[in-house]
């Protein structure tokens, strides 16, 4: 396996670059090589115990982004005069977890996912499904719908995060969105879009373009002494 080349300072260079842009650029757009790379970090990323409890729902056409703008006031420009990033992103998407029905620890679906993507034996199968169970239901207590989606949304964040990174990476802008009713979006999922909510539930969505202008206020961060304890 090759050795990634990409030096210390052109990483620091890109997250410096990356910031939540919240107007884009609507006449440049994103190639579908460079597209298609940032989904492929988003598919390389990891997840606890491997399981990718995520999909992505990549929404392209205006009038499919309309559905959202009604209750998604992160992303419609309510507060900065223009069409927000629903109007003006290159690229918009939905990322979805799995639910309950998929993630629980005698699903089908992860015996299904264990054998067919894992390609595990079955003995193998049969040690990762207990280790599981013992993970979700005695060390983590991850038990109830609702903590196996918040389970499920914190590996999500993770496919997200290195996805804003690649694009970064890239010299393409990006933001990750929060700001929306998510009985709304989840019921536009269902209605509009065609998920299974009983699989799927929405998790946070994205926006992927060229920053219309730069921005207005320099990046702050804490210095590291408050963010790191070594012992």
């Amino acid at each position: 396996m090759t050795v990634p080349a990409i030096s210390r300072e052109a990483l620091i260079e890109a997250m410096t670059f990356r910031h939540a842009t919240k107007v884009f650029d609507p006449a440049r757009h994103i190639s579908e090589e460079d597209f298609n790379t940032i989904l492929e970090a988003a598919r390389l990323s990891p997840s606890s115990f491997g399981f990718e409890p995520w999909q992505i729902l990549v929404i392209d056409t205006p009038e499919q982004r309309e559905k959202l703008r009604e209750f998604s006031w992160g992303a419609n420009g309510k507060f900065n005069g223009s069409t927000g990033q629903l109007g003006t992103a290159s690229r918009f998407m939905v990322i979805l977890t799995h639910t309950e029905k998929q993630m629980r620890h005698d699903s089908d679906y992860l015996q299904t996912f264990m054998r067919d993507i894992k390609q595990l034996p079955e003995d193998a199968l049969a040690f990762r499904t207990t280790a599981y169970k013992t993970f979700q239901v005695s060390d983590f207590k991850i038990t109830s719908p609702e903590q196996i989606s918040d389970w499920a949304g914190k590996q999500a964040y993770i496919a997200l995060a290195n996805m804003m990174t690649a694009a970064a990476l890239l010299g393409i802008d990006s933001c990750p969105i929060e700001g929306f009713d998510m009985d709304e979006a989840n019921r536009v999922a269902r209605e509009d879009y065609g998920v299974d909510t009983d699989k799927y539930r929405v998790c946070v969505m994205a926006a992927f373009g060229y920053r219309a202008s730069e921005p207005s206020v320099e990046k702050t961060r804490r210095p590291m002494a408050q963010i790191v304890r070594t012992i």
